[in-house]
């Protein structure tokens, strides 16, 4: 009786020493993103991913799948809800269905200039984190895209000129959508690998896109004119599955959250710095923006309270967090 009680006791010890080891504590994070490797953004999630398994002792790892070899970003969501993904860096308004708050940065005419939307954000973002985490995902910090503009082959000088063209839109895009469906024009819309293609045999002429992008994607090559007005802003964050993240150890959280937010943060200072080099770089390329006049910049304003108005009235946004957001914009459509 007393060898069998030795062996009840060593077993349970060795159990426990076992369930609090290191190995079993570990845990690989998969991350995965259309951000191609060799880009600032991966090697900079890489960076902080090295800085969280040294300061971890090895218990947290990310694997990440640039490149969009986990497809797009409603595929990597589709694909964290099975579990076969844990995560993934994706644009804001990925989580538009279980956190439609995270779509008001992509409204129209919502910031006036990269300053105006830096002041707001540090009030903003905090905001529309803790939303995103109350709705199952951790996000570690938002990072800027900057704003798109309408790039074109011809020049764009109204909306009638804009009615003559042949348009593209991303796919699903409601903000896209909603305003050519205002100006009674069906756009085109193409998956991002076909867009270039689309510029090239004529089925597209007129873009939407970030000069960062523009250049990024080589889609600057096939357009001279952009319409001096930016339109709406893009950004993207790094999210979690909380449900995941909770799994860790309450020392490994607070690590992870506080290197991974001095990422984003750096991420986001720098593609600050990208956007305005990435413009001059498209007027040393020979394109020109062009301004609009004072009556047709009011009509393009109109057409953006029209679609802003649509968007509320899909994603019925919460008074604190729309408020936060058209601050400095008093004439911004009211909630109803």
């Amino acid at each position: 009786m007393k060898n069998i009680v030795k062996k009840l006791v060593l077993f349970l010890t060795i159990s426990l020493v076992s369930f609090n080891s290191p190995i079993l504590l570990a845990k690989t994070i998969k991350i995965a993103t259309l951000s191609p490797d060799g880009t600032f953004w991966m090697k900079q999630m890489r960076a902080g991913a090295k800085e969280i398994k040294e300061k971890t002792q090895g218990r947290v790892k990310f694997k990440f799948y640039p490149g969009g070899v986990m497809g797009n970003d409603e595929n990597v969501l589709r694909k964290i809800r099975i579990g076969q993904l844990h995560g993934g860096a994706v644009t804001l308004g990925t989580l538009s269905q279980s956190t439609p708050d995270t779509t008001i940065y992509g409204l129209p005419f919502l910031f006036s200039s990269l300053d105006d939307a830096a002041v707001i954000r540090k009030i903003s973002d905090p905001m529309l984190q803790d939303k995103i985490e109350e709705n199952g995902f951790v996000c570690f910090g938002i990072a800027q895209g900057g704003f798109t503009y309408l790039m074109s082959k011809q020049p764009v000088n109204s909306l009638d000129d804009l009615k003559a063209q042949k348009s593209w839109v991303p796919e699903k895009s409601d903000v896209g959508l909603s305003v050519y469906r205002y100006i009674d024009v069906t756009p085109i819309s193409l998956p991002l690998s076909d867009v270039l293609t689309g510029l090239q045999t004529g089925l597209i002429n007129t873009i939407i896109t970030s000069p960062i992008g523009a250049l990024a994607l080589q889609w600057h090559t096939h357009v001279r004119y952009v319409v001096d007005l930016p339109l709406n802003y893009l950004a993207a964050m790094m999210i979690v599955d909380k449900k995941v993240f909770k799994k860790l150890s309450e020392t490994d959280q607070a690590i992870v959250r506080e290197v991974m937010g001095k990422v984003y943060k750096k991420i986001d200072e720098q593609n600050r710095v990208d956007n305005i080099a990435a413009r001059k770089a498209l007027t040393n390329q020979g394109v020109k923006f062009v301004k609009l006049t004072a009556e047709e910049k009011q009509n393009w304003d109109k057409l953006g309270d029209s679609v802003i108005n649509d968007m509320i009235r899909k994603y019925s946004y919460s008074k604190d967090m729309y408020k936060a957001v058209t601050v400095n914009k008093p004439d911004a459509p009211k909630l109803p």
